[in-house]
């Protein structure tokens, strides 16, 4: 019968869909009905009548030719062959085929004389797919419309594992995967292959990513394995995406995240070998993309569909094996696949060591595998895997016996992390820092890759090749370990090699140090070394080379904001070192630092307390310990008593330490001096001294203008600081200038998502605020807010900060109900960061009640008001500005509630104590005699109120000029109110 030209069904077997949506799209364009169908050998009898239901249908039809075939064994192989020839000779002049695959094609494949696609360019493949159809040219349909070529990349590509051409099987599991994730439509979805070491998860996400790669834009693998590496390989999506970097990991992430939320393009990010959900949080999007997961661990059934992988089904251990071990017959394939369990890592390795040694017999390797004991070969039975063991330790004797050099490059490789081996970390190595017996081995790029491939060939390692230095050979890129296997090597390595050999890894590392954490162009460097300190011993050696290149790698984690892995590997530093070399070792003293730092910069205050004070206790009961060690665990602790709101305490330990240092390092005027002086200053401003801080922040500032120039990062924080504290003496213009020109430097000189740069920008808007621009500081408030939402979360303290200033603007916007409840938000996240007693968190609560009285209810305002007056002054003392601000606050509760009498009393006397404190022109001393004139001529003391009220026009006139909207406010006996500001520490 001849074919109806009008139709036209594509018939795939599963794997190949990106092909196959491609072609049905091209004839589609070209004007031409279609069926597209999705068709399985596997679960089909091997007859004739089994395409009775695609035979059916009118027209051509086209079949799309992978390597499905080697899925089939032998029999259903041959039945399936002589199904198809029976279709070449009844329906012939209706069926033409396809070929998408690089695999040779068996006769029976090749009779349906496929057309080749691959490696053609769209036009020719569309125009060879069109003619199969029966559709003449000349047709020129838009090919930028519709899938992508799917032998074309996706545009943003990266960290993607060459495809394993010798992956069979699996298509059940890849079509749950590509279901569950087709499932959600245009919705986000995020699917965990979950299953044990071994039985093939990251196989598996491998052949996803390069069968559906045509249906993504970005893809983008992440070794997971390694909480450093995966935010790194995150981070690295940003270029790749066209997304500005920042200097800071978690912002980078963020802005990452951000844009994979908005955008359109399809992306898939594929997190392999992922351990806990917490160690990865923040690096699992919710836009509309796809995620991929493998991991052994159950958790993640909460934030991802599990689909469980199981060993293979036995027809693909039979394929695997025979496809990697040409001379097993099928029924010695299905014998080894029993002997394993059909565990794919396992079946690999046996099937592999079989190829390689074709002199042995298969029977005598199954019953080795199935019956024996690791001892016979060798190795200490440890009876977690015995099945790996056996295998295992048959591959190594062989390696030992008849590839030595091989045996030893293992040895060198297993003294890294497992994940990824830092190959080009041993390239770059000094010859003296190898191992005698390596250094010429890897010095030679041909020996290197030889080496290199014996390894992949005998054992469970994968190679991937990439362009050579000298740009005219291929050399081995990337070297993969499973982590069985370089648990197991560990193992049985003797006590004498795992020394010699971690000391050549330790050796290799230090050479790769660039010694400078603070440069950005080295952080790459550090991200790579970081996974492989502990597997090295690093942590563990005495060397202070390798030592120094620990707390190079805390310095980085810190300086790009990653606190939490900077914690971590302090921790281990200090744990390791203390007790070997004494609580006085530089080394020791840089790690406990750190520790205390990383404590702080997370909120864990207390925890940081105990860690410092146990430090400066121990150098104290030490004794001969170097002044610079003293002063920097002083200047430390004092940073953390900020913190935790006990001010005198810290301003002591400043005082102390700023004195050691201009008698110890040179002066007041040196840079380590002239940080503690301004460290010290903060403390003075916390205690509510604001002239004396002011005076020393300039004293700083113009040391080191002189020392450092204007444009230095620690210049302009002095500036800052300056700025500040003008404001909080009432000085607003004289601060704004300050701070308008020290926010635009901030942001020529670092980043715009930089921590000091935010705070300047928090800084001019508050400044803005006080001068009566509430839009322009509305808008740079709320930017400012966004992003440290974004970089650090809603509950970290310069988040805290910014929210509380941002509440009462809102309220001072007349927005109410918003300012009612971002001010209890920020008050209750006080309270769980530091404690409802701490200053901030009483001072948030006072914003509270400010809320509570604009919004009418004076009851619970003038509860909460009188609450927080008794604990702010408990908290920081009567004569504290905050605590006389409070009461102010207090003064207006009382009043709202008719309780004039009270209102007075408190007035003056909080009048009094703010003349005391901060003298008769401060602004909150003014402001407080205005509240008092309004509650004395309330009383009827008509006399001394518009005394008061003269005094206090003519005072805010000249702090702050005549038409100043405070003025006005004052002017027109409008009740006076006072909003707690926290101050950077």
């Amino acid at each position: 019968m001849a074919a109806e030209l009008g139709h036209v069904t594509v018939i795939f077997a599963g794997q190949s869909e990106s092909w196959a949506k491609w072609i049905d799209h091209q004839i589609r364009a070209a004007g031409r009905a279609t069926t597209l169908v999705r068709w399985n050998p596997l679960r089909r009898p091997a007859t004739v009548e089994a395409l009775d239901d695609l035979l059916s249908a009118p027209g051509r039809i086209l079949l799309v030719i992978d390597d499905w075939h080697e899925q089939l064994d032998r029999d259903r192989f041959d039945a399936w062959a002589g199904v198809l020839r029976q279709l070449l000779t009844e329906h012939g002049d209706r069926v033409a085929a396809v070929s998408v695959t690089a695999q040779p094609m068996p006769s029976a494949v090749i009779a349906l004389a496929p057309v080749e696609l691959r490696g053609l360019t769209p036009e020719a493949a569309r125009d060879r797919v069109l003619d199969l159809a029966g559709i003449a040219g000349p047709l020129t349909p838009d090919l930028s419309r519709g899938p992508r070529f799917p032998d074309d990349p996706p545009a943003v590509w990266g960290g993607v594992p060459r495809r394993n051409h010798r992956f069979v099987g699996r298509s059940e599991l890849l079509e749950q995967v590509y279901g569950a994730f087709s499932a959600t439509g245009r919705d986000g979805a995020a699917v965990a292959l979950r299953g044990p070491s071994g039985n093939g998860k990251t196989q598996l996400a491998m052949e996803y990513v390069h069968r559906f790669a045509g249906e993504y834009d970005i893809v983008w693998w992440i070794s997971a394995a390694q909480r450093v590496t995966a935010r790194q390989q995150f981070a690295e999506l940003a270029p790749a995406m066209g997304v500005p970097g920042t200097g800071d990991l978690s912002a980078t992430i963020k802005a990452v995240q951000r844009e994979l939320d908005r955008t359109a393009r399809p992306w898939l990010l594929v997190l392999d070998g992922a351990e806990e959900p917490e160690r990865l949080s923040g690096l699992v999007p919710d836009g509309r993309g796809h995620v991929l997961v493998t991991t052994h661990r159950g958790e993640w059934s909460a934030h991802a569909e599990v689909i469980d992988v199981p060993a293979f089904a036995r027809r693909e251990s039979v394929a695997f094996a025979r496809r990697r071990a040409a001379r097993l017959t099928d029924h010695e394939a299905e014998r080894l696949a029993q002997a394993v369990e059909d565990m794919p890592l396992l079946l690999d390795q046996t099937a592999a060591w079989l190829q390689l040694n074709p002199g042995v017999p298969v029977n005598d390797y199954i019953r080795d595998i199935r019956d024996g004991k690791p001892d016979r070969f060798g190795v200490m039975a440890s009876g977690h895997h015995p099945k790996y063991e056996i295998a295992w330790s048959k591959l190594i004797n062989t390696l030992r016996e008849s590839h030595e050099p091989a045996w030893q490059l293992l040895n060198l490789l297993v003294c890294f992390a497992h994940d990824v081996v830092p190959v080009r970390l041993l390239q770059t190595a000094r010859l003296a820092d190898l191992p005698p017996e390596l250094a010429e081995l890897i010095a030679e790029p041909s020996s290197w890759n030889t080496a290199l491939r014996r390894l992949s060939e005998v054992t469970s390692m994968r190679i991937e090749y990439e362009q050579g230095p000298r740009m005219d050979a291929q050399t081995v890129g990337t070297v993969r370990m499973h982590r069985l296997f370089h648990r197991f090597v560990r193992s049985v390595q003797s006590p004498l090699d795992a020394a010699r050999y971690s000391a050549a890894a330790r050796r290799v590392l230090v050479s790769a140090d660039p010694r400078d954490s603070a440069s950005a162009g080295n952080w790459a460097r550090y991200s790579v070394i970081i996974p492989h300190l502990e597997p090295s011993g690093a942590l563990e050696a005495s060397s202070q080379d390798v030592r120094d290149l620990v707390l190079n790698c805390i310095e980085y984690l810190r300086m790009r904001g990653e606190y939490q892995d900077g914690w971590a590997l302090s921790r281990l530093a200090v744990d390791n070192w203390r007790p070997r070399f004494g609580d006085t070792d530089r080394s020791v003293l840089v790690a406990v630092h750190q520790l205390g730092n990383m404590l702080r910069r997370l909120g864990r205050y207390t925890e940081a307390e105990q860690v410092g004070q146990e430090n400066l206790r121990r150098l104290r009961d030490a004794g001969g310990v170097r002044p610079i060690e003293v002063i920097r665990a002083k200047d430390g602790l004092g940073g953390t008593l900020m913190a935790l709101g006990r001010y005198a305490e810290a301003r002591t330990l400043f005082e102390e330490a700023a004195e050691s240092a201009a008698r110890e390092l040179g002066g007041e005027n040196v840079p380590r001096t002239l940080s503690i002086r301004s460290n010290l200053a903060v403390a003075i401003g916390l205690q509510g001294h604001y002239t004396e801080a002011l005076t020393l922040h300039r004293s700083v500032f113009e040391a080191r203008v002189q020392l450092l120039g204007g444009k230095d990062v620690a210049t302009l924080n002095s500036a800052l600081r300056s700025a500040w504290m003008l404001r909080l003496l009432g000085r607003y213009r004289e601060a704004m200038t300050i701070q308008g020109h020290n926010s635009r430097v901030h942001s020529q000189v670092l980043d715009r998502h930089h921590s000091q740069t935010l705070q300047a920008e928090h800084n001019l808007a508050l400044c803005a605020r006080r001068d009566g621009d509430l839009q322009f500081a509305y808008a740079m408030m709320r930017g400012v807010r966004e992003k440290l939402l974004r970089r650090r979360g809603a509950s970290h303290p310069e988040t805290l900060m910014v929210s509380c200033d941002y509440a009462m603007l809102l309220r001072h916007m007349e927005r109410a109900a918003e300012a009612r409840e971002l001010a209890e938000l920020t008050a209750e996240r006080y309270a769980d960061l530091l404690g409802e007693q701490h200053p901030y968190c009483v001072g948030a609560r006072d914003n509270v009640a400010t809320v509570l009285r604009d919004m009418g209810d004076r009851r619970a305002a003038l509860e909460l008001s009188l609450t927080t007056v008794r604990e702010m002054e408990q908290a920081v003392g009567r004569d504290h500005p905050w605590a006389i601000g409070c009461a102010k606050n207090g003064v207006a509760a009382l009043a709202a509630t008719g309780e004039t009498d009270a209102a007075a009393a408190l007035g003056r006397d909080a009048a009094e104590r703010s003349a005391r404190a901060l003298g008769d022109d401060h602004i909150l001393t003014i402001s407080l005699r205005a509240g008092l004139a309004l509650d004395l001529a309330e009383l009827g003391h008509r006399a001394e109120a518009e005394k008061l009220h003269h005094d206090v026009a003519a005072r805010l006139t000249v702090l702050l000029g005549p038409d100043h909207p405070h003025t006005q406010y004052i002017l027109e006996r409008h009740r006076p109110y006072w909003d707690f500001e926290p101050q950077p520490i």
